[in-house]
C-alpha cells in the first residue's frame, strides 16, 4: 500500500550540472523535492520516526527530505521522476521489518551431513602411507 502525500511536497528547479551542449547551461531542467517530514498530516508519530531514522542521511536540518532529479532533458519529466522517487523512498521506509523466526535443522538433514562427513574422512584415512 503506497500512501500519495504528493500534496505536500515542493519542488525547485535549478541548472543540471555536468557535461552538455547548449541546452544545459541555459535551461533549469534539473529539479530539487522537499517535503517536511515533521509537519506532514499523511503520517502517524511513530511512522514518522521512522522515516526520519532511516533516511537521515537525507533529511537536512530543518527537517526537509530533499531528492534530486536530472536525467531527463525536460523539467516536468524530472518533476515525475523526483516524486516517484521521493514516494518509493518514504514509503519503503516505513515497512517495517518482519522478525526472522530461528528453526533447527532436521533429523535427516544432520544426519546426511555426519554421513557425507564420514565418507569425507574414511576417504583421506586409505590415502594415507602406513610407515
Amino acid at each position: 500500500m503506497m500512501i500519495d502525500f504528493s500534496s505536500e511536497i515542493s519542488f525547485q528547479t535549478a541548472r543540471s550540472g555536468g557535461k552538455g551542449g547548449q541546452n544545459v547551461n541555459k535551461v533549469e531542467t534539473m529539479v530539487e523535492a522537499y517535503w517536511k517530514v515533521a509537519g506532514t498530516a499523511f503520517f502517524s508519530e511513530e511512522q514518522k520516526q521512522m522515516i526520519l531514522e532511516k533516511l537521515k542521511n537525507r533529511v537536512n536540518g530543518d527537517g526537509y527530505l530533499m531528492v534530486k532529479a536530472s536525467e531527463a532533458r525536460t523539467q516536468l519529466s524530472n518533476k515525475k521522476k523526483a516524486l516517484e522517487k521521493m514516494l518509493t523512498l518514504v514509503n519503503q521506509s516505513i515497512v517495517k521489518k518482519r522478525k526472522r523466526i530461528a528453526t533447527k535443522p532436521s533429523k535427516s538433514v544432520i544426519e546426511r551431513r555426519l554421513d557425507a562427513k564420514k565418507v569425507q574422512a574414511e576417504k583421506k584415512m586409505r590415502r594415507k602411507k602406513d610407515w
